[in-house]
């Protein structure tokens, strides 16, 4: 089997694999958080997408064209909701910590406990209520969720938070959600985390209230990855970033090799 990839997930697990660059020769289209083009790929049977996120994979049009579609199981699917989500739990601490004091000079920084700040998560699917489960032992935290709640609410979290962590997906309603009028809603010195999606945040806008100096961030997905966009500029100071690793670890990196093997194997009985 000839497999075409855009994601270098894999790297590393991919002993006795074929790949191929060529997408007309390609067998199988092994997928990260980027779309392809089903017409490009004319003898394609099957796609594996290495992660949860559903939203770059034409699953519709490949059924309907013969092609097996298939995402890691649901073992594998623990591991990326739990550790995304302590993932996204070390990156709240290491923004609320990053001010201490210093060695040289001998200086320590009076800081406000910890119990005493207030996490906002939005949005409390798979990821985001273990986010609130890991956090709520260690800080005040509430939650917003578009189910459960009504719009008009968010400001007033917004407002209230010292720290807000995104946990929405990536649709066409939730393009650049949180905007500049949610950003202006955040407090002075507040934290943004983003380990769901790049796009769910206005990026422009992200730039112009860091520039202001008025809030930091940290982000582990981009608005394009690589990502060498104007926000750089700011990190790690201000714009803390990680290359999309929120997931990444060895345990979900086997699974997805363990499933991608299946659907080889599916692929050659079919």
């Amino acid at each position: 089997m000839k497999i075409w990839k855009n994601t270098s997930t894999l790297d590393g697990y991919d002993d006795g694999l074929t790949f191929t660059e060529d997408k007309e020769q390609a067998d199988v289209a092994l997928l990260g958080s980027k779309p392809i083009n089903l017409e490009e790929f004319p003898v394609l049977k099957g796609i594996f997408r290495v992660g949860i996120g559903k939203d770059n994979v034409p699953e519709k049009a490949a059924t309907n064209k013969g092609i097996l579609v298939r995402f890691p199981r649901t073992e594998t699917i623990d591991i990326i909701y739990n550790e995304t989500a302590a993932f996204t739990c070390s990156l709240i601490f290491r923004m609320l910590y990053d001010n201490v004091g210093t060695i040289y000079p001998w200086v320590k920084n009076v800081r406000v406990r910890l119990k005493d700040k207030v996490l906002l998560v939005i949005g409390t699917g798979n990821i985001g209520m273990r986010v609130v489960t890991n956090m709520k032992r260690f800080m005040n935290v509430i939650t917003f969720e578009i189910l459960e709640n009504d719009i008009k609410e968010l400001p007033d979290k917004i407002s209230q938070a010292d720290c807000i962590s995104l946990h929405i997906p990536k649709t066409e309603d939730n393009k650049n959600f949180f905007d500049l009028e949610k950003l202006a809603f955040m407090k002075d010195n507040a934290i943004l985390i983003n380990t769901a999606r790049g796009t769910i945040v206005d990026e422009d806008a992200l730039y112009h209230e860091l520039s202001a100096g008025r809030l930091r961030a940290a982000f582990d997905v981009f608005w394009q990855e690589p990502y060498n966009g104007k926000l750089m500029e700011y990190h790690p100071a201000r714009f803390f970033m990680t290359p999309h690793v929120a997931s990444t670890c060895s345990g979900f990196l086997a699974g997805c090799r363990k499933g991608l093997d299946e659907l080889t194997q599916e692929l050659r009985h079919v």
